[in-house]
């Protein structure tokens, strides 16, 4: 008889059906309780969640041998587990992971208020029997992620710029696995903020709008650099939440109505995060979201860190030969001169904030990056730039390293983009781009907000 795996019963892992849990106290008294939540850590460990300190926690502290069964939550199969428990994690990314899942389990049964995570136990899983009993047949899988893993890795290979890339790995988590609504962030340099680059079916782009680190499924993803995946809508991972938490503690709650407005759903009751890490740094997360429960699997969740893999190389080389100049630039066509009424461009040196008349454009580096376009063709009459020059800028100060200058630019001119045809930026060559201006501006540097 062929060994049962903990790798073949993970949907029985997700948290759906409770899972029963015996333990015995030193004279050998048993104890058989409920616990919300057991979750896969590796193919030889799984871990439970301590809530409370009650009988079950005093029995495993005596006598660390415990007995839990699962649910096959589709076939109704029942699995017993013999596991010895080994230490308790009270941070970092398994506690993390198994908090953001139980604030989901919490939310679905009205329990928000009650189940409170104190530490994950680990647990060796020294066995696994099957239990007989009256089963049913599982349910064909919709998706099959190694045939669409191969599709989306070969469409990543054949991007040769970031802006590219960025839309390709959308669209095929679209078309491959089905994923409707995603979105991909990168983390600025100071590590604390995750700004939106890309995002594919939303109403609204949501290009440039900021999420912080630490807060919400998407923060904590990129703090933690571990995928967290929620089955069920939690009301603390809710995005307008831990964006107006986190501004109301940093004392910026007067500056919500200069933010963009965020892309993710209103009530999203199917989550995953997963980092995006190259070289040993974190570039960004790539966040996918579902109206539907249960949406994503550990299937899932496998396929999309496979992806995030990718996407991290990718972006990595790619901005590795961003500068390269061996590419010719593209036959530029002439262009018309501005015309018409002169549009206000305010610049707020205090946070490099912009505004076009008196409607919010961007902030931060690319902010900057935008002002010191249009005082150089203000100055000079230039509409021809390399990103290496904005690089050398000192104007700029841009870090040494992890500027995302690439980034910014996508950023700026699909900003630009939204909000008319005013003023644009277009890619030109490997490296180099033009600024249009289709109407005049009147620069304004204003005092500080």
């Amino acid at each position: 008889m062929n060994r049962i795996t903990l790798d073949s019963i993970r949907p029985c892992l997700e948290g759906e059906i409770p899972a029963a849990i015996a333990t015995c106290d030193a004279s050998g008294m048993p104890n058989v309780t409920y616990v919300s939540q057991v979750h896969y850590v590796d193919r030889d460990h799984v871990a439970l969640s301590f809530q409370f300190f009650n009988k079950t926690r005093e029995n495993i502290l005596a006598n660390p041998q415990v007995t839990t069964i699962v649910i096959h939550p589709e076939t109704s199969g029942r699995f017993r587990l013999a596991l010895l428990y080994r230490r308790t994690e009270t941070e970092g990314p398994l506690f993390e992971s198994m908090k953001a899942k139980l604030a989901g389990i919490a939310s679905q049964t009205g329990m928000s208020g009650v189940f409170h995570l104190r530490g994950a136990d680990v647990y060796q899983v020294l066995d696994i029997e099957h239990v007989p009993g009256d089963e049913v047949q599982p349910l064909p899988h919709a998706h099959h992620h190694l045939a669409a893993l191969r599709h989306v890795s070969t469409r990543m290979g054949a991007c040769t710029d970031l802006a590219s890339l960025l839309e390709t790995t959308l669209n095929t988590l679209d078309c491959g696995l089905g994923i409707l609504h995603a979105m991909i962030l990168f983390r600025d340099a100071a590590g604390t903020t995750l700004y939106t680059v890309a995002s594919h079916g939303y109403a609204h782009s949501g290009i440039g709008s900021e999420f912080p680190v630490g807060r919400g499924i998407i923060g904590m993803a990129a703090e933690v650099r571990t995928p967290i995946r929620i089955t069920q809508m939690a009301a603390e991972y809710v995005y307008s939440k831990a964006i107006r938490e986190h501004a109301a503690e940093a004392g910026m709650g007067n500056l919500l109505e200069t933010a963009i407005p965020f892309p993710g759903l209103p009530e999203p009751h199917s989550q995953l995060s997963v980092p995006i890490e190259a070289a040993g740094r974190l570039l960004g997360v790539l966040h996918v979201e579902s109206p539907e429960p249960r949406r994503f699997s550990y299937d899932d969740e496998d396929a999309l860190v496979s992806v995030a893999t990718l996407l991290g190389a990718a972006i990595l080389s790619l901005q590795q030969t961003s500068e390269c100049h061996a590419e010719d630039a593209r036959q530029l066509t002439e262009i018309a001169p501005a015309s018409g009424t002169a549009l206000s461009v305010k610049y707020y040196p205090a946070n490099c904030s912009v505004f076009l008349g008196e409607d919010y454009l961007i902030k931060g580096v690319a902010g900057a990056i935008f002002w010191r376009l249009l005082t150089l063709h203000a100055d000079a009459g230039r509409t021809e730039f390399t990103n290496r020059e904005l690089r050398l800028d000192a104007a700029l100060r841009l870090p040494d390293i992890d500027d995302n200058l690439e980034a910014r630019l996508i950023l700026l001119q699909r900003r630009l983009c939204e909000r008319g045809n005013d003023i644009l930026i277009e890619k030109t060559g490997r490296g180099r781009f033009r600024l249009q201006l289709n109407r005049n501006v009147l620069l304004q540097e204003m005092p500080g907000r």
